[in-house]
């Protein structure tokens, strides 16, 4: 497990990621949701204090146990579960700041859940997602989360506590005297980058490896954003291109967890922007009914790259935080296929209205799983003014 010096520079290094994702600077006594798992305490205690010295409102909220959220959907209704509690609703309308820290102690308690439970409580709590992105939209919240290892974690990665531990400590630079200058420099590198992407006006890129052929529409009006605080640890540069103009074939290699099922080696057929075929050698048909969740949830809602330079994580870790940041030999790339994000919207986020979204090919959806691939790849970019230039090679950006 982390030491007490750790979880001391991991709190900092939280509060670095919540106080860089805002745009604007907090105020005294502006609200931030502090959620965190059971295991995740004792970073909470010290995320707790850290934001009190900052004279802001807490409102600390452990979620429930493994067992509590199985004999809910063992128990609840449809109506039961498209409840979303007024006093939600008034806390997101009112929120300035939201943490998560993720210490699952099970990743399969949900394994048997039918999953079209699961996708009525996501669409029940989209409304959440919603009024939180109208606001940071607006510049008025900023997130941020990270994961603390577990003995579940570790399991499921196929490593030791140990193993698991210092994948953690190496990537988030809790071994280091001042991990939050390292996490600045890499946030002033990856400026470099994201300008140097935006400025190029790319209409498509095309993915080539060993099992993947896709080209994506970047589309217009599109900026690349990335390492911005959000995510702890955060080493992807991304977009939310513009799903209309998705065409070949995507493969994952990386496994994930979704909702307590193991998913490996998806494969996804687009013609048109629409996955028209999706196959799983594990995991088959909850990949299926998660991609017939919605309208949206065939559709591509992010196209993301990671410079292997930046990203010290070298194994599968069983957590989407950090096997979509996967550095190693490749770097990697991944799709999510469900929602986009609005602040890739090159432009003031508040004038993106939902007709506006739609007209730029911005998805919409309840589902955002992202899709990792860590092969060797070239990644080509098309010009609007017809041109194309490499912008990815061996696992880094060629800039």
């Amino acid at each position: 497990m982390l030491t007490n010096t750790q979880l001391e520079k991991y709190a900092d290094v939280i509060i670095w990621g919540l106080t860089t994702a805002r745009p604007k600077p907090f105020r005294p006594y502006d609200v931030i949701l502090l959620r965190y798992d059971h295991a995740a305490l004792p970073l909470a205690e010290r995320v707790f204090a850290r934001l009190l010295e900052r004279k802001l409102n807490v409102i600390p909220r452990a979620l429930i146990s493994p067992t509590m959220e199985r004999t809910y959907y063992d128990y609840t209704d449809s109506r039961l579960r498209s409840f979303v509690g007024p006093w939600d609703k008034n806390l997101f309308e009112a929120m300035n700041g939201n943490i998560f820290l993720s210490a699952p102690d099970s990743l399969t308690h949900l394994k048997s859940v039918d999953p079209q439970k699961i996708n009525e409580v996501a669409r029940a709590r989209k409304k959440l997602r919603e009024i939180m992105e109208r606001r940071e939209e607006k510049g008025l919240v900023g997130w941020t989360l990270c994961t603390l290892p577990t003995e579940e974690l570790a399991r499921q990665a196929k490593l030791s506590l140990k193993e698991y531990t210092s994948q953690i400590v190496k990537a988030c630079f809790l071994n280091e005297k001042d991990p939050v200058s390292r996490w600045k420099e890499i946030h002033r590198q990856a400026q470099e980058i994201k300008k140097w992407l935006t400025s190029m006006n790319i209409a498509s890129v095309r993915l080539e490896s060993k099992n993947c052929d896709l080209e994506i529409a970047v589309g217009s009006r599109r900026r690349f954003l990335g390492i911005s605080g959000h995510n702890i640890p955060s080493f992807e540069i991304f977009t939310s291109p513009d799903w209309r103009g998705t065409r070949g074939k995507y493969f994952a290699n990386l496994p994930s967890y979704r909702s307590g099922n193991y998913v490996s080696d998806v494969t996804l057929h687009f013609e048109n922007g629409r996955a028209v075929k999706a196959q799983a050698k594990q995991g088959n048909e909850f990949l299926k009914k998660m991609v017939a969740m919605d309208e949206g949830a065939g559709k591509i809602g992010e196209f993301s790259l990671t410079d292997k330079r930046f990203s010290r994580i070298d194994r599968f870790m069983a957590d989407t935080l950090f096997d979509e940041n996967f550095g190693g030999k490749f770097g990697n790339c991944h799709i999510a296929i469900g929602a986009s994000y609005s602040d890739t919207f090159k432009g003031k986020t508040a004038l993106l209205t939902s007709a506006l979204k739609k007209k730029l090919g911005f998805n919409d959806s309840a589902l955002h799983w992202d899709l990792v691939n860590t092969e060797d790849k070239i990644v080509t970019a098309k010009l609007f003014n017809g041109k194309t230039r490499v912008i990815y090679e061996r696992g880094m950006f060629t800039m």
